[in-house]
């Protein structure tokens, strides 16, 4: 008996050391003896990379790939067999007889291979440091020891750009690196997307949907592409364009810190993005992205077309240009472009006319991005403009130290607006269109100072008023400046992107400010909707004269959200201060408020759950703009379903920013005596101890998530279990594994449930006790959208239980202000 017992232990030793060989080999090689076995995988020398085999979220097929290995998974950079899938369990990845690496399946058929020539002795394959997997050989040449190596992962690249990385072009055999998208985040064999390194007479970089140039980086200069501003701050000196003069080029980068953690990620909608990995708040950041605001889109306003996505609309012609489809532009179809209003004098010389008038000139547009294809010259920066005006097809030129002389014949496709960096553009036009330029400056600028000044006198009248009412706005304006940073408010407001309105222009679009017109109320007022007098539809905010916080949110929506612009936030385009009124005018969104489709029995159809989530994104995508990438940090601090428009495609737009903070410099978190916010949204550490950061709004993001998903309201929909909130509900299907229970019935679950399943999973991690606890909102967006595949597990969310009005009362005491179904009440709490 006692031997038999030996016998099973070394069995079963024997078994276990052949598991682990098979499956956890730990090293960073594979021979031929030394395969990998799905589920196993190999690690680099450094720890920082892992290969192995994977299932993308919505699939079980799987794929052989490589990832960050010591911190929470992005994205799989690198797939092997992206467009052959291995359809079970029982993938080997090893070295074939003929030296290649190969995936074989379950029948021994080989499902990839790296298809080189090569000897099968001794060949190797090894994950490096960088995350380049590459197939060596013996080399005669360098010794007995010696390797060559034979294959890169680097040289078939997927839709990741890593460090160290090639985007070649070779223009005599016409062939190209390029990335590639996946074909859905379930699917990553190839998508429509591609980006390739385009050999034009200045280096560019264009990202393509099939054919169609989608967008475009801008020339290179030399350091930087100078389409793309925030190179000049980031990337200075880290990229590299080697040309060869021989007909082949690449683009590389590499960074001086090695420590610093950073890519380039194509997603399968085309949107190229840059995630790094944040040490401090440990999770990635999203630095930058190719879809920021509608501009970003190649030709977005056509040829001779100008986009601002700070304007609305977004797109208007160039200087001396018109419409070359009137009606059509006027419909906000901008692809057809502009035409020219007046001929050139070469022009007019050519069609034979005896008057040819005085000589051309320039319009000068500053921080731009240049038209495409542009032609370069070896012309001084003296000599570029009277290059251009001798070139009668010359149509503009631009100068920049690290590029030279350029110049455009044609038409100006892609000419946008940046906040900072870009180029000098030289438009050339009709000197007919420069006459009068000068008085025309003048005329401005004494508008914008008298605008200036007739808005400061009012905004005074309106507070001396205040004043004579008891001093209530006087006392809050003077909280807003201090806490709120609006220390010199009216000079923080960018008036120059305003529209100043009259009264009696406003109170005319809404009929007097009429019933019929009103499209909701809140605490702090009601809004209208209403008509100009050139047919544009607005949003009026009529703010209370009874609101202790109008003055103040008057201000602080101002300087808010005139200084703030992203597809995904509702836009100011003006506002009015005369007599007692206060009023703030928006582009008008017709679908209303998110709450007014979720919570509407018939609405809520339309609804299906690609729009849901769409929406869902958007939010995201906004709520980043304001943590992390506008100029300012800004907390939103009242996010709710109301304060969610929808445009006519049911795009999200948030709005309300009269409660909104801006933080500044380092400064990450803040206390308040003065909670504003809505119950029910509310993080515990803001209603509780008047504490907010970024946490607090992704605390309220997590619980509209759980509405949109749901399809209830968080404060007011009935179950049996009359104790339990939304989120109560929420973390009871959760631990009854049964999350789908929560999905609104309207919704065909079919096909998205693992998707559907991630966004609760999210919504419950976003509402953690702790802000600590949370994640930042730009780990949610890689959450939503399947870039980090393995989620963690959330702890009971906070406010799982219904307050009661004792509950209530026993909390806390200071004062609070809070919004129950959209009015805002005010309540002081005794202890």
């Amino acid at each position: 008996m006692i031997l038999l017992g030996k016998v099973r232990i070394l069995f079963s030793l024997f078994i276990l050391f052949r598991y682990a060989a098979e499956f956890c080999m730990g090293g960073d090689v594979i021979t031929a003896s030394e395969y990998i076995q799905d589920p196993g995988s190999i690690i680099s020398s450094g720890g920082l990379y892992k290969l192995g085999f994977f299932s993308p979220n919505g699939t079980t097929n799987r794929y052989v790939g490589v990832w960050h290995n010591k911190i929470p998974k992005f994205n799989v950079f690198w797939v092997a067999n992206r467009d052959k899938p291995v359809l079970d369990s029982s993938g080997v990845m090893t070295i074939s007889n003929d030296g290649n690496l190969v995936i074989m399946n379950g029948k021994k058929e080989v499902v990839w291979s790296t298809n080189v020539s090569t000897s099968g002795a001794n060949a190797k394959a090894q994950l490096l440091d960088t995350g380049n997997l590459v197939l060596l050989k013996q080399s005669s040449n360098t010794g007995t020891n010696g390797t060559v190596t034979v294959w890169e992962g680097f040289q078939n690249m997927c839709d990741t750009f890593m460090a160290k990385m090639k985007l070649i072009t070779d223009e005599n055999t016409n062939e190209k690196q390029v990335l590639t998208s996946w074909k859905s985040p379930s699917d990553p064999s190839v998508g429509s997307f591609s980006i390739s390194l385009e050999p034009l007479n200045i280096p560019e970089v264009f990202l393509w949907n099939g054919t169609t140039l989608h967008w475009r980086s801008g020339p290179w200069n030399g350091k930087v592409f100078i389409g793309i501003p925030q190179m000049q701050s980031v990337y200075l000196d880290g990229f590299s364009l080697v040309d060869d003069k021989e007909g082949t080029a690449y683009l590389t980068y590499n960074f001086a810190e090695v420590s610093y953690l950073s890519f380039f990620y194509m997603r399968s909608n085309g949107e190229l993005l840059q995630p790094f990995w944040d040490e401090k708040y440990n999770h990635w950041r999203i630095d930058w992205s190719t879809r920021e605001s509608e501009c970003d889109v190649y030709g977005k306003c056509g040829s001779f077309g100008f986009c601002d996505a700070k304007k609305s609309p977004i797109c208007s012609c160039l200087r001396g240009f018109e419409p070359k489809k009137v009606e059509e532009w006027s419909r906000g179809n901008w692809s057809s472009g502009c035409v020219k209003r007046s001929l050139l004098q070469c022009e007019r010389m050519k069609n034979g006319s005896t008057k040819a008038g005085k000589m051309d000139g320039f319009v000068k547009l500053e921080t731009v991005k240049v038209p495409n294809y542009a032609i370069w010259s070896s012309a001084l920066e003296d000599d570029c403009r009277e290059q251009c005006l001798s070139n009668c097809s010359c149509a503009a030129y631009a100068f920049d130290a690290g590029v030279g002389c350029m110049y455009w014949s044609g038409d100006l496709t892609d000419v946008r607006q940046f906040t900072n960096g870009g180029t000098t553009l030289y438009v050339r036009l009709a000197h007919t269109e420069l006459e009068g330029k000068r008085d025309l400056r003048a005329i401005i600028a004494t508008a914008v100072v008298v605008a200036t000044l007739i808005f400061s006198i009012c905004a005074f009248f309106a507070w001396k008023k205040s004043k004579k009412r008891g001093g209530k706005d006087t006392e809050q304006f003077a909280e807003a400046s201090s806490e709120n940073m609006l220390g010199e408010s009216f000079r923080k407001v960018n008036l120059q992107e305003l529209v100043l309105y009259k009264l009696e222009e406003l109170a005319a679009a809404t009929s007097n400010f009429s019933d019929a017109n009103k499209l909701g109320e809140g605490g702090f007022g009601a809004v209208y909707k209403g008509r100009l007098l050139n047919g544009k539809e607005i949003a009026v905010k009529r703010l209370s004269g009874a609101s202790g916080q109008g003055l103040q949110e008057f201000i602080n929506e101002m300087v808010v959200i005139s200084k703030v612009q992203h597809r995904n936030l509702v836009r100011l385009l003006g506002c009015s201060a005369e007599q007692d009124e206060k009023l703030l005018v928006y582009e008008f969104m017709p679908n209303k408020g998110l709450d007014a489709f979720l919570f509407d029995p018939l609405k809520r159809e339309q609804l299906d759950w690609r729009r849901r989530f769409n929406i869902i994104d958007g939010i995201c995508r906004g709520l980043l703009y304001l943590h992390r990438d506008s100029r300012l940090r800004i907390i939103h601090r009242d996010l709710k379903t109301s304060n969610i428009l929808l445009d006519q495609e049911l795009n999200p737009r948030i709005s309300d920013f009269g409660t909104a903070r801006i933080f500044g410099g380092k400064e990450d978190q803040a206390d308040t005596l003065r909670v504003v916010g809505t119950y029910g949204y509310m993080a515990p550490e803001y209603a509780m101890e008047g504490r907010f950061s970024e946490k607090s709004d992704v605390f309220s993001f997590g619980v509209l998530l759980l509405e949109i998903v749901s399809g209830r309201h968080n404060t007011t929909f009935n179950e049996e279990d009359q104790s339990l909130s939304l989120l109560g509900l929420a973390w009871k299907y959760w631990e009854e594994d049964n999350v789908l229970a929560l999905v609104d019935p309207k919704i065909s679950v079919g096909g998205f449930e693992v998707e559907i399943k991630r966004c609760i999973t999210v919504g419950l991690l976003c509402a953690q006790e702790l802000p600590k606890d949370r994640p930042t909102i730009s780990t949610v967006i890689s959450m939503v959208n399947n870039e980090i595949i393995g989620l963690p597990t959330p702890d009971k969310p906070a406010f799982t239980e219904r307050q009661t009005t004792t509950d209530t009362s026993s909390s806390r005491q200071r004062q609070k202000k809070y919004s129950a179904n959209h009015v805002t009440l005010t309540a002081l709490e005794g202890r």
